[in-house]
């Protein structure tokens, strides 16, 4: 995946924990990091109030494509869009480049259900969620 399909990008730094016994980023790591792209966007961008809203985000399905190894002390950028929005549901396309890159070194994609925090029933997808979701609508 090339950095041009990506409407979003967030400065991560690898951590020496992130290494595993082969010297390069296990491939657990990179699930983190989708976490933290997807959910600082969601944070920052979506009005998403992870402590006292009455709306959250479960993962339902996650997948990711390795490319290129990473290492630490390394510094990333995690790039995100949204592949599909649906009334409950978004499916983000998000990838791990080295600073810089154009190519990512692993790309994939998160699906969040959102519910209501005390029943977990899905609920729409509205307001400034909802705006912030659409600003990041990728078209294929």
């Amino acid at each position: 995946m090339h950095r041009q399909h990506y409407r979003w990008f967030l400065p991560i730094s690898t951590r020496w924990m992130d290494n595993d016994v082969y010297g390069h980023v296990n491939n657990v790591n990179y699930y983190s990091y989708f976490d933290t792209v997807a959910n600082t966007y969601l944070i920052d961008h979506c009005g998403l109030n992870i402590k006292l809203g009455s709306v959250i985000g479960y993962i339902v399905h996650s997948e990711c494509f390795y490319k290129h190894a990473l290492a630490f002390p390394q510094q990333l950028e995690g790039a995100l869009r949204v592949n599909r929005i649906g009334s409950s549901s978004v499916q983000y396309g998000i990838a791990i480049f080295s600073a810089g890159a154009q190519q990512a070194s692993a790309y994939g994609t998160f699906t969040h259900v959102f519910v209501d925090r005390q029943t977990e029933r899905p609920v729409e997808i509205q307001g400034e969620l909802r705006a912030g979701l659409d600003h990041l609508l990728h078209a294929t």
